[in-house]
């Protein structure tokens, strides 16, 4: 009736390939067997269940009956009858009837049960062999069909919700299968993984048959299989990478205790060691920054900064706010508030662009930073946002007043020189008529002659 061979390939690839046991698509031959003798020759209501013997092919059909006594089924002559029905209507109402309608093809009493089986008791099942049929019809080789594909599915779902719910919380890799609507299909092989695009990194472009990896955040079964959902936008996907490359993050002598990220652009990261010996910031960083090198390169460049925790806030306020450095921290435990100093030369390095170190260093310690200037005393950020322009554009400004000021100093100056030249002349002129009008210079005229004259005898 069987062809072993075939079958035994069968379950050796889908066990393989799939992860589905050999047992489990057994259950489903044997259960679709079933369905499909019941659908040709079973009666309402009969239950049938199929026993198939892998190793010699054969089939063996029994009809299963449940023990039942009278007062937990409903019988027959408990059912009133239409005319008593109504009467009852009509009076008070009753409690419904719950109990479930004998059937004499699935159930069977305990008395007549104990006439067979002496130490039988009741919801216990009676097995009555039927007699063996190997031709179907046309409609139930097909349900047996169906069944047997259902019981495949469900025995696969099974098999990846086991997996992957065990997975939860790590990366895994997967190939780029299609991308729709700017959601990322990933092939995992038994499974396919969601990339949606709000878990994606700003600017990152993927392509059909690329290998990218992601943060395995949730698991979800629904009706029509299980659903992966990834992120590489989480600010765990950035624990989980540095503890690929740091043995003492993976040890556990190197604790996280906080990040605080803007995926793709720049991120916050403090650590603390648990030995006293390890220096938490050179481990994730690595020798040469190879460590954090690789991460960022893994997240397309995104900035890192790897920060000491400290127990005292002010110290771990000063360390978050870096590279800028902070000249003192006041702490306002009621309204938690911290309220930094810093150098005016310090303050854009403290603010950072569009108020993103600062912003960072917030969300990373959990206290709100307003942050001053040491010189002008202004208050250039209250509770993370940037209030106060960066230092840099008033620089850039008076720069460019500068250079306006000079251009329409070098647009007046030729005009001057024309001016100045003309009233050069006119005193050079003024002074070659007041010394030939000078009798101190006609005498003087008058003492050089006779000297030229003796200079031209001496030649001649």
């Amino acid at each position: 009736m069987f062809d072993l061979k075939v079958i035994n390939s069968v379950l050796d690839q889908l066990e393989e390939e799939r992860g589905i046991p050999r047992a489990k698509v057994i259950e489903a031959i044997e259960t679709s067997l079933a369905t499909a003798y019941k659908k040709e020759y079973g009666k309402r209501g009969q239950i049938v269940r199929a026993t198939f013997d892998i190793n010699t092919g054969s089939v063996e059909f029994n009809q299963v009956k449940i023990v039942v006594d009278k007062d937990s089924v409903k019988m027959p002559e408990d059912e009133p009858a239409p005319d008593a029905e109504g009467a009852e209507s009509e009076g008070e109402e009753k409690e419904p009837d719950t109990r479930v309608r004998f059937n004499a093809e699935q159930h069977m009493l305990l008395d007549d049960a104990r006439l067979m089986k002496k130490d039988v008791a009741i919801d216990d099942e009676m097995v009555f062999p039927l007699e063996s049929k190997g031709d179907f019809g046309r409609i139930a080789a097909q349900t047996a069909k169906q069944v047997i594909i259902q019981k495949i599915r469900e025995a696969e779902k099974t098999s990846v919700l086991g997996e992957y719910e065990t997975r939860e919380g790590e990366v895994i890799a997967g190939t780029v299968q299609r991308i729709e609507r700017g959601n990322v299909f990933l092939d995992l092989g038994r499974a396919t993984a969601i990339l949606p695009y709000d878990e994606q990194i700003h600017g990152e472009r993927f392509r059909q048959g690329e290998r990218i990896r992601a943060y395995l955040y949730s698991v979800e079964e629904g009706a029509r299989g299980v659903f992966l959902r990834v992120s590489r936008s989480h600010p765990k996907f950035l624990q989980k990478l540095f503890e690929y490359e740091t043995p003492e993050l993976a040890a556990g002598t190197v604790v996280v205790k906080g990040i605080a990220r803007e995926p793709g652009s720049r991120s916050k990261i403090a650590v603390h060691a648990v030995d006293e010996h390890i220096d938490p910031v050179g481990a994730l960083v690595g020798q040469r920054g190879v460590r954090v090198s690789t991460v960022m390169s893994e997240l397309g460049g995104e900035k890192i900064d790897v920060i000491e925790w400290s127990e005292d806030p002010i110290q771990f306020i000063e360390d978050a706010l870096s590279p800028a450095k902070v000249l003192s921290v006041e702490l306002d435990e009621e309204e938690h508030i911290a309220r930094v100093e810093v150098s005016e030369d310090q303050q854009s390095l403290a603010i950072g662009k569009g108020g993103q170190n600062v912003r960072l260093a917030a969300k990373l310690t959990g206290w709100k930073i307003d942050i001053h200037s040491a010189q002008t005393g202004e208050e250039l950020v209250v509770d993370g946002e940037v209030v106060a322009d960066d230092p840099h554009d008033d620089v850039a400004q008076e720069a460019e007043a500068e250079a306006a000021q000079t251009d329409e100093l070098a647009d007046e100056a030729p005009e001057s020189t024309d001016t100045d030249t003309e009233t050069d002349t006119e005193l050079d002129d003024a002074l070659a008529e007041t010394s030939e009008s000078t009798p101190e210079a006609e005498a003087a005229s008058e003492a050089e002659t006779p000297s030229e004259e003796a200079d031209k005898e001496k030649k001649a």
